[in-house]
């Protein structure tokens, strides 16, 4: 009975040894795996090493308060404005809404997506709105009903101002100049001229926990959709002042920008809440990736 009992111990001693072996094994297996696995990780655009870009930015009463912040940012992005060449692989590209003309002062609207500069300056420019309109500040009030926004905006570059309609989000997606949007691209980097950026501590709105968050910001979006870095616009309170902010990354990562522009859409007087306008849009070439 005794030797019995002694042979089932060992039984279930080799059983338990052999258990713990194949647990081992499985373990060890499991971790060759993941090794085997991480070079490829490392190779994705999704695996690149999170970036801190530079950061322009500046706020004043005028376009002189800002103009130097603005050619900074210009010469980072690459000092030659491209316009509407194709075929390029350094400098930047602006749109500044004036229809080629500083004097041009006529109200124009467009549905969405806005698809102007979508072959010449390779920007896909869309909003959950019901369209866009450029326009002088008078043209303004006149698109939204509000006679207030004749006076408290103010142009960077004359004479026209830019804005979503029904939304207070643009957003702008890269392609290759010369492509007809059919080249997908991504930019070093982007920045807006924004005009009566008022609150300094943020939107004047507060969330659900009472506090204030900024009013005016852009978002960047890697080619995946993840999102690579958050810029809020400065605050410069009083009637048509001016607002700038720009990044500019060390390669040509961002291939889309979302750009909320104020607390809500156009329309309501700016008191309560922060109304705010766009001017000029500045980026990087765009490049295929």
């Amino acid at each position: 009975m005794k030797q019995n009992v002694e042979l089932l111990s060992n039984k279930a001693q080799s059983r338990l040894t052999n258990k713990l072996l194949t647990l081992a094994l499985a373990a060890f297996t499991g971790v060759t795996c993941l090794a085997s696995v991480q070079p490829a990780l490392a190779q994705s655009d999704d695996a690149k090493r999170f970036e801190t870009p530079t950061v322009f930015q500046a706020a004043g009463p005028s376009a002189a308060s800002i103009q130097s912040t603005v050619d900074q940012y210009r010469a980072a992005l690459g000092a030659v404005n491209n316009g509407n060449n194709p075929g390029q692989t350094s400098g930047h590209r602006e749109i500044n809404w004036d229809g080629g003309s500083p004097t041009n002062a006529t109200t124009s609207l467009s549905g969405t997506p806005l698809a102007t500069f979508l072959n010449t300056r390779g920007a896909n420019i869309t909003t959950r709105g019901s369209g866009f309109v450029q326009a002088p500040p008078s043209g303004l009030a006149d698109t939204f009903g509000n006679s207030s926004y004749t006076t408290i905006f103010r142009v960077f570059s004359p004479l026209r101002l830019f804005s979503p309609i029904g939304s207070n989000v643009t957003e702008v997606g890269f392609s290759v100049p010369g492509s007809n949007g059919n080249t997908p691209a991504t930019s070093t980097g982007f920045g807006v001229v924004f005009t009566d950026v008022d609150s300094p501590d943020g939107s004047r709105l507060r969330d659900r926990t009472g506090n204030r968050h900024a009013s005016t910001l852009i978002e960047y979006y890697g080619t995946h959709g993840d999102l690579l870095f958050t810029s809020n616009a400065p605050a410069s309170p009083g009637d048509g002042n001016l607002s700038f902010i720009g990044v500019v990354f060390g390669d040509a990562r961002v291939a889309r920008v979302r750009i909320i522009a104020g607390d809500v859409a156009p329309g309501p007087n700016d008191d309560r809440k922060d109304i705010v306008m766009m001017d000029d849009f500045l980026y990087g070439e765009p490049t295929p990736y």
